[in-house]
């Protein structure tokens, strides 16, 4: 009987580099391509509707960032494992993936049929992370132990930067140019990260730990 073949779910805005990924997933026996989504929000409603093996995922996505994607698919505990590919490989961000549940994390500039490796490789529940991102990311860890508090997104650290002056969040949905869907989805994720529930508790502890002037 021959072996189930992974499915996979590629988010990526990209027309080009979608193609091409696409393309190579196509090409492989082992993998089988699902579908694939231009912004975050779409992203995220497809995984909770097909459950893919593996997500592909761009950091830099419209609608729903990456990282919100990601902290969604591990909040609700959907079976889908994490395989974040970007252009954006900083050591702050490949922590921030690997911390919110990810599975691995490939640069862009990755060879296509080495993605495909790592997409494989993942849906066996092993990690990827290329050799050349380590030392930047064990670096980070130390960084994190000796600074001993959340790491906010930019987009987190704008939103409270905005709750701090007294915005509600139907407020922020129309100053960030955001649905108040996605704003929602934002703010559990800053609350979560602040061990908080409500906006006057969020910006408290922000301020007594320095996260706000």
């Amino acid at each position: 009987m021959p072996e189930r073949r992974v499915s996979v779910w590629l988010a990526e805005d990209h027309p080009l580099f979608l193609n091409g990924l696409t393309l190579a997933v196509k090409g492989r026996p082992d993998l089988e391509f699902a579908g694939s989504s231009t912004d975050g929000r779409e992203a995220l409603t497809r995984v909770r509707e097909t459950r893919p093996d593996v997500l592909v995922l761009d950091l830099r996505l419209p609608e729903l960032d990456g990282a919100a994607v990601l902290n969604a698919i591990s909040r609700e505990e959907l079976p889908t494992k994490v395989l974040v590919l970007s252009a954006h490989v900083e050591s702050h961000l490949v922590y921030d993936a690997l911390a919110a549940g990810a599975s691995g994390f490939l640069s862009k500039l990755t060879p296509a049929q080495v993605v495909c490796d790592g997409i494989a490789a993942v849906a066996r529940g092993e990690s990827v992370l290329p050799q050349e991102l380590q030392p930047g990311l064990l670096a980070e860890i130390r960084g994190r132990r000796e600074a001993d508090g959340p790491r906010l997104t930019e987009r987190e650290q704008e939103i409270l930067r905005l709750l701090a002056d007294g915005l509600s969040a139907p407020r922020i949905a129309e100053s960030l140019h955001l649905s108040p869907a996605t704003v929602r989805t934002y703010l559990q994720s800053l609350y979560e990260k602040l061990d908080v529930s409500t906006q006057a508790a969020a910006v408290a502890v922000a301020m007594r730990q320095g996260l706000l002037e």
